[in-house]
């Protein structure tokens, strides 16, 4: 069962350590990969928008979000493409055809282990951070803020740049 298992027992917050002999940067932050701010949609924007904007930028992927800061999913360009030459979306219709709602998102104050645990079964996580926001009455409500997009290749990156060894 999945609850005997380590790795999903970090991915969703239930276990922090798992590994003995952990790798010099298990234990380091998300926050210390630097990651660039990432591109966002709105649900609105058009396949084809959105196929022009990824191309434009150099991006291959990016977070939908929602006004309200929700984040709906991920669009990638091969997806979009492959989705609109297939025939179930058209250029026209909003990139919410063609997103992956299934996503893992991770805290910059998590470990580099726990986001290693995610890529192990996911392309891509999605760095967030929850801000506190106040409306003009005084009330408050915790906002989750897209911070960066980060992939097997961030990781791989920082730990080759930075190896101890």
């Amino acid at each position: 069962s999945k609850f005997l298992n380590d790795k999903w027992m970090i991915k969703n917050g239930f276990l922090n350590d798992v590994q003995e002999h952990k790798p010099w940067w298990w234990n380091i932050k998300v926050q210390k990969l630097n990651l660039s701010a990432p591109l966002i949609l709105l649900p609105e924007v058009s396949c084809q928008k959105a196929i022009e904007i990824l191309q434009e930028k150099g991006y291959d992927q990016a977070p939908v979000v929602a006004e309200s800061g929700l984040i709906l999913g991920m669009v990638t360009l091969s997806n979009t493409l492959t989705s609109v030459l297939a025939g179930n979306a058209q250029f026209s219709d909003p990139v919410t055809k063609v997103i992956y709602d299934q996503f893992s998102k991770i805290g910059l104050e998590d470990s580099l282990g726990k986001l290693s645990c995610i890529l192990e079964n996911d392309h891509f996580a999605i760095v967030v951070h929850k801000q506190m926001q106040f409306n003009g009455n005084g009330s408050s409500f915790m906002k989750q803020m897209v911070f960066g997009v980060v992939t097997a290749m961030d990781l791989l990156t920082f730990v080759s740049r930075n190896d101890k060894k």
